[in-house]
C-alpha cells in the first residue's frame, strides 16, 4: 500500500512538472498578431560580361604564326575598341601544349585569356573583330552585375516595405492598426544570374559560341543578355495594436 501511494504521488509531481513546463513555453501576453510575406524583384541588365578567348599556335602555308604576334594582334583590337588593357588577363598560369598530327616533332602551345567587357554592344564588337583576326576559339564565359550586394539590399528594403503594406490593409480592413514587428525573417532569396542567354535578330557575321553551343553573330542594336534577377521574401510577425 506504501508503495502504491509512493508512486502516485510520484506520478502526480511529475504530471505537474509537465504542465507547468507547457505553459512556460507558451505567450503569456496573449498579444495579437498577424503573420505576412513580403516579396520584391528587381531585374537589372549586366554590366560585366567575361570572354574567353584562346589563342593557338598555327600553321598558315607551313609557316608558323606563334601566339607573341596574334596576341599582339589582339591587344591592337583592344585598343581600338576603347577597353582597358587591365580587364585583359591570362586565365591560366601554364600553357596547353597540342602536338601536331603532320609534323610530330613540332609542338604548338595555347594561351587562354578573359576579357571583361560593360554591355552586349562591346561583345558583338570584340566577337566581329576576333573574326577578322581568325581567332576562332572565344566564348562568352560568364556575366555579372558589379554592383550585387546594393541590389540585394534594395530588394529586401522593397521586400519588407511590401510586408507591412500588406499587414496594413488586411488588418484595416477589420478596423485594426499594424503593430511593432515581433519577428523578421528572411524566406528566400532567388538570383538568376548564370544564364547566358542570347537574343537578337539573326544576321550574316563571324560565329561564337554562348555555354558551349555555336551561334550567329547579331545585329550590335540587336544584340543583348538575358537580365539578372534577384528575388526576395521576407517573413514578417507584427503586433495588432
Amino acid at each position: 500500500m506504501k508503495a502504491f501511494n509512493f508512486l502516485l504521488v510520484s506520478f502526480m509531481i511529475l504530471l505537474s512538472v509537465n504542465i507547468s513546463g507547457q505553459t512556460a513555453t507558451g505567450d503569456q501576453s496573449g498579444q495579437p498578431y498577424i503573420e505576412v510575406t513580403g516579396t520584391a524583384e528587381k531585374e537589372v541588365i549586366p554590366d560585366e560580361i567575361f570572354i574567353g578567348i584562346t589563342i593557338q599556335e598555327k600553321y598558315v602555308n607551313r609557316v608558323k604564326i606563334t601566339i607573341e604576334e596574334q596576341e599582339e594582334k589582339l591587344k591592337l583590337l583592344i585598343q581600338s575598341l576603347r577597353i582597358d588593357f587591365t580587364n585583359l588577363s591570362v586565365s591560366d598560369a601554364d600553357a596547353d601544349f597540342v602536338r601536331v598530327s603532320w609534323q610530330k616533332k613540332d609542338v604548338l602551345t595555347k594561351k587562354n585569356y578573359s576579357l571583361k567587357v560593360p554591355d552586349a554592344t562591346t561583345v558583338s564588337k570584340v566577337f566581329q573583330g576576333l573574326n577578322e583576326l581568325e581567332i576562332a576559339d572565344a566564348r562568352i564565359d560568364k556575366v555579372r552585375y558589379s554592383k550585387i550586394d546594393s541590389l540585394r539590399k534594395e530588394t529586401r528594403i522593397l521586400a519588407i516595405k511590401a510586408a507591412k503594406d500588406k499587414a496594413d490593409y488586411m488588418l484595416a480592413a477589420i478596423g485594426e492598426e499594424t503593430g511593432k514587428a515581433l519577428v523578421v525573417k528572411e524566406e528566400a532569396t532567388l538570383q538568376s544570374s548564370n544564364n547566358i542567354n542570347v537574343r537578337g535578330q539573326r544576321s550574316t557575321g563571324s560565329v561564337f559560341y554562348v555555354d558551349g553551343v555555336k551561334a550567329d553573330t547579331y545585329e550590335e542594336n540587336e544584340l543583348q543578355f538575358e537580365k539578372i534577377k534577384v528575388q526576395i521574401s521576407i517573413y514578417v510577425k507584427f503586433g495588432i495594436q
